[in-house]
């Protein structure tokens, strides 16, 4: 199966998009891997968790990734809105811990827009912003031999029709590839 069936893949350019769901990180890392160019991590710097390149090392060249760590969401915001209008940065990840208002969302599509970078919001379940192009729910299916394969449910799609997927990541080619569910 190719990648080409997945409605809304890859990601559009010139857009924001947004992710939720378990494997969201996953799901960020693939879309950076896929770029194959350098990309920008936008963080609030009250998390407690810290983001490790070289964890994300099957999925993307750890010295390609910049992050950013922001006060607060409003300065993760402003971040990612001027490396997305500047256009040197072609994919920008922000993760965000409130809802977005449509008006900041249509700020970030605007930027997006204008320096044909893509954007990805990485959001918490049910806060989605109506802005954004698309947004896909990412959850991880067991697998005792895999560990990379996930559900991708395109749950918004201005532009086409909604779907899900089974994908695998292959490390050592850098390639996603769809997989047929379990009986079919």
């Amino acid at each position: 199966m190719s990648l080409d069936q997945i409605t809304g893949f890859p990601l559009r350019k010139g857009r924001v998009h947004e992710v939720c769901g378990p494997s969201a990180f996953g799901f960020a890392a693939v879309v950076a891997g896929l770029a194959g160019t350098r990309f920008l991590w936008v963080r609030e710097s009250w998390q407690g968790s810290v983001l490790n390149p070289v964890g994300g090392g099957a999925f993307f060249d750890p010295a390609m990734l910049l992050v950013a760590q922001a006060k607060d969401q409003l300065d993760a915001l402003a971040v990612t809105e001027e490396a997305l209008r500047d256009g040197s940065m072609p994919v920008v990840i922000v993760e965000l811990s409130q809802p977005l208002s449509l008006k900041a969302g249509r700020r970030l599509q605007l930027a997006a827009k204008a320096g044909r970078s893509t954007g990805l919001c990485i959001i918490p379940e049910g806060m989605g912003s109506n802005a954004a192009e698309t947004r896909w729910h990412s959850t991880p299916i067991y697998d005792p031999k895999d560990s990379t394969l996930n559900c991708w449910k395109l749950i918004k799609n201005k532009t086409g029709t909604n779907g899900a997927w089974n994908v695998r990541w292959q490390a050592a080619s850098r390639r996603l590839h769809m997989v047929s569910p379990a009986g079919e």
